[in-house]
């Protein structure tokens, strides 16, 4: 099931969520999320940020998101030395 997400352009998403604590308004914490999104418009993040801020005492202070594909063209190399053996 996974092969056929990624082969729909979802691609390997992480976010770095900073919060503040609920019971130390003045500290940040940070969690750390990972699943395969459909970069650009993140919809399973966007789900989840939904969840976060009305389910959780947390209040968010900022969102990293970095993604990238997991299925690329294969790199190509020449090779340097050619041997024959019998």
């Amino acid at each position: 099931m996974k092969l056929a997400v990624q082969l729909n352009d979802y691609r390997l998403t992480t976010a770095e969520i900073l919060y503040h604590m609920p019971d130390h308004p003045d500290l940040l914490q940070t969690y750390v999320w990972q699943e395969l999104d459909l970069a650009p418009r993140f919809p399973i993040l966007r789900k989840f940020l939904n969840f976060w801020t009305s389910e959780r005492e947390g209040r968010l202070h900022s969102v990293r998101v970095a993604s990238a594909g997991l299925i690329s063209p294969g790199d190509m190399r020449h090779a340097g030395l050619l041997l024959t053996l019998h």
